[in-house]
This record gives structure tokens, C-alpha cells and sequence, in this order.
């Protein structure tokens, strides 16, 4: 059989390149190429990981965290601007980002937390690291970036406390008067499964009467804030639109509950949902993310609720973090929302969890809460941390561009 001619084999390996990259997206979306590109590389990522762990060498987060951190893990490199430092608050690591030039004069301050499914990503990766750099400069402010520890070494509440520790450390009267931190001037902020542990902690921080000082604002940013139904209309309308696939959302919660994967079947259904009808506190808890009430139409569209008459309510038993408001901040009692400080929320159009965001942003208005809603219709999930080479993308330099401003105008 005669060799394959280089030129033919090229021609192969490029319309094979071009099925893997390619993916059907919305006309709607920002820079859909570059974007089926950068989703290529993440699944190719996740692929290379759950082979490792399908051959019994390591966890996939493991090896996807590994791959990553050979390209985006910077060390505390300080500027002419900037002032980096690694440290660490009450046993949690995290990164501060300190302006100079700002004499003793006391500052504002941000504590912000990375997305990643409580198992990916760093505050020193790259692109978390650039997004503190800029906030401290454009902001004057004082960042703290904390790096709670992750799936699969820790699952609920662990991360929880983590970031729930970091934050009460930081907002001692002490600590923040050794950055020259006004304690009227705090922020609390992050994005996706960051976002997730801000809601919670603002949350918990609102009501604890025991600290003196209180967050001021919250900025939420695509944030996710409920398991209990993975068929709303964004969960129907982008499960397979990148970078977040509903598949792995389910799959992020289940690793984040420390529940048996085998459960996302059921979860991807709903049939976790089919409570128990004599449980009293049934009908209260899906009301809460009832989007037939909560969502505006335009985003309902045409899509219908999934919710099974019969299913597997067991899992809940299994898994009660399901329905507690620390691992799901869309569940928390009026009262507690009504305490929460002004909210920033942005939700992006091809996002599962845009919905997630609009159902939070019309329970805390409902509470009495002032909230200020950005919403990017070309936008896609964790679109703001990609606003630099090689990653740029249009909708991530605007968002980021307004959340800053956003906290400009408000902290």
C-alpha cells in the first residue's frame, strides 16, 4: 500500500481539526470562532483529565489544574502601579493587590473570589491575577483575590467556610487598618462558582451580628446559585453552548456535594425535584426557583417546566445540601436577602446559569434590596476574565469595562 501523500495527510488532519473545533452557535453570540477555539482547548483539556482518571493515574481536576498552571500561574509579581503580595487570612490563602502612590489616605477594597466549579482554576492564574491588577489600579483599591481550597481534596461546606473565614479575618478592624482600608468601603464580589460564594457569604456576613463591619456592596458575576432545576429556559437553551455545558454544571455540583456522579442523570431530569409531597417545606423551597414567576417573559419564550410527578427524592436525602441556602444562596428566607447590602449582577445571554442571576436579582428586589442588572446578550459564560491577548473577546472588555465602573460609582 503506497504512503499517504503529506499532502493529502495534511488535508485529513485539517478537516479532522475543523469537525473537533466546530461547534453550532447562535448568530447572537461574540466572535463565535474564537470562541469554538478557546472551547476546544478547555474540552481537550477535560478529555486528557478523564482519561487520567479512567485509567486510575489521577482525579481529572487534577490533571486539568495541573495542565493549566503550567501556562497561567504567575507568582506575586508588584508593578510600578500595583503592590502584590501572597499571604494568607485565617488559613486561607490569597493574593493582595495594593495601589501605590495612594499616600495614607484609607482606601476601598474588594474581596473576590474565582470561578471554576469549586474545583478549577487559582487567583494566581493569569487571567484572575490581570483582573485584580486592573480593579486595584482603575479602582484605587485594595483587592483581595482568596484561593479557598478546592474539589477534590475538600467539597461543601468546606469552601464555604473557606471563603466565609477569609472575609471575617479581612474585615477585622485591625487587618484592614493595616492595608488603610475604610471599613465603610468593602466590596464582595466573584464570578461563576465565586459568585456562588459571595452571594453566600454577603448572606451570612448580613446577619451575623457579631462583626462590626459590613460588606457594602455585592457583585455577582454569572453566578450560580441553584441546583434544584437544571432544566430552567437557559439551562434548555444553551446546554451545549460553551464554555459551561450543562452536563458539566451538573457534574461541578455533584463533585462540589461530594454526591455519586451517577446521580446526573436524575439531576440533568429533574427527578431530584419530585419531593417528598408530605415534607411541609416543599412547595416554599421550588417556589424559590419558580422562573414561570420569577423570570420575565422574554426569557420564558416557549420553554416549559420539567418537573416529574415521580422521580427520585432520595437524592435529596443523600445529598441535603441541595436545599441548603449556603451551597444554593437562591434558597435563603427573605429576611435573610432583605439584610444583604445594594447588588451588581451580570448574566449573559448564552450562559446556563443566566437564569440562575435574573431569578436572584427579582427575589432581592422583591426583598427591598437595590440591584443593578447588567445583561450581555452577545455574552457567554466567564466571557469578562477573557478582556486580554490571546483570549479577547469584544463582550469581555465591555463587561469588564462596566462591573469596574459599577464599583467605581457604588463602593
Amino acid at each position: 500500500m503506497r504512503p499517504l501523500p503529506a499532502a493529502a495527510a495534511a488535508l485529513l488532519l485539517s478537516v479532522a481539526a475543523a469537525y473537533y473545533v466546530y461547534v453550532p452557535l447562535p448568530s447572537s453570540l461574540a466572535e463565535p470562532w474564537k470562541l469554538m477555539v478557546l472551547d476546544a482547548v478547555f474540552r481537550t483539556f477535560l478529555h486528557v483529565g478523564n482519561l487520567a482518571q479512567d485509567l486510575g493515574i489521577s482525579h481529572y481536576v487534577h490533571v486539568v489544574n495541573y495542565i493549566v498552571s503550567q501556562v497561567e500561574i504567575k507568582g506575586p509579581r508588584s508593578s510600578e502601579t500595583v503592590r502584590v503580595t501572597d499571604t494568607s487570612l485565617a488559613g486561607v490563602q490569597a493574593r493582595v493587590f495594593e495601589p501605590k502612590g495612594m499616600d495614607r489616605r484609607l482606601r476601598r477594597a474588594v474581596v473576590y473570589f474565582h470561578g471554576g466549579g469549586w474545583a478549577l482554576g487559582s487567583g494566581k492564574m493569569r487571567s484572575f491575577d490581570l483582573l485584580c491588577r486592573r480593579m486595584a489600579e482603575e479602582l484605587h483599591a485594595v483587592i483581595v483575590s482568596v484561593d479557598y481550597r478546592l474539589v477534590p481534596e475538600v467539597h461543601f461546606p468546606e469552601q464555604y467556610y473557606d471563603a466565609l473565614n477569609a472575609s471575617q479575618h479581612f474585615l477585622k478592624p485591625e487587618v484592614l487598618a493595616q492595608y488603610s482600608v475604610d471599613p465603610e468601603r468593602v466590596a464582595i464580589s466573584g464570578d461563576s462558582a465565586g459568585g456562588n460564594l459571595a452571594a453566600a457569604v454577603a448572606q451570612q456576613m448580613a446577619t451575623d451580628n457579631s462583626s462590626s463591619v459590613k460588606f457594602k456592596v455585592q457583585a455577582l458575576i454569572y453566578p450560580v446559585l441553584q441546583a434544584l432545576d437544571f432544566n430552567t429556559p437557559s439551562y434548555q437553551q444553551n446546554g451545549d453552548t460553551p464554555i459551561l455545558y450543562r452536563s458539566l454544571m451538573v457534574l461541578f455540583w455533584l463533585e462540589y456535594l461530594n454526591g455519586d456522579t451517577s446521580f446526573a442523570s436524575s439531576l440533568l431530569a429533574n427527578n431530584h425535584t419530585a419531593l417528598d409531597p408530605g415534607r411541609l417545606d416543599a412547595v416554599e423551597t421550588m417556589a424559590k426557583v419558580n422562573w414561570t414567576r420569577l423570570l420575565p417573559p422574554a426569557l420564558r419564550k416557549h420553554y416549559k417546566p420539567v418537573a416529574p410527578a415521580r422521580g427520585a427524592p432520595r437524592i435529596v436525602d443523600e445529598l441535603p445540601a441541595l436545599l441548603d441556602a449556603r451551597a444554593a444562596p437562591l434558597l435563603a428566607e427573605q429576611a435573610v436577602l432583605r439584610a444583604t447590602p445594594p447588588a451588581y449582577i451580570m448574566t449573559c445571554e448564552h450562559d446556563v446559569l443566566r437564569d440562575d442571576g435574573f431569578m436572584y436579582g427579582r427575589r432581592l428586589e422583591e426583598a427591598g434590596v437595590p440591584v443593578t442588572h447588567d445583561h450581555y446578550e452577545d455574552g457567554f459564560h466567564a466571557c469578562m476574565v477573557f478582556s486580554v491577548w490571546p483570549a479577547k473577546f469584544s463582550v469581555g472588555t465591555r463587561s469588564l469595562k462596566n462591573y469596574i465602573r459599577w464599583l467605581d460609582r457604588n463602593l
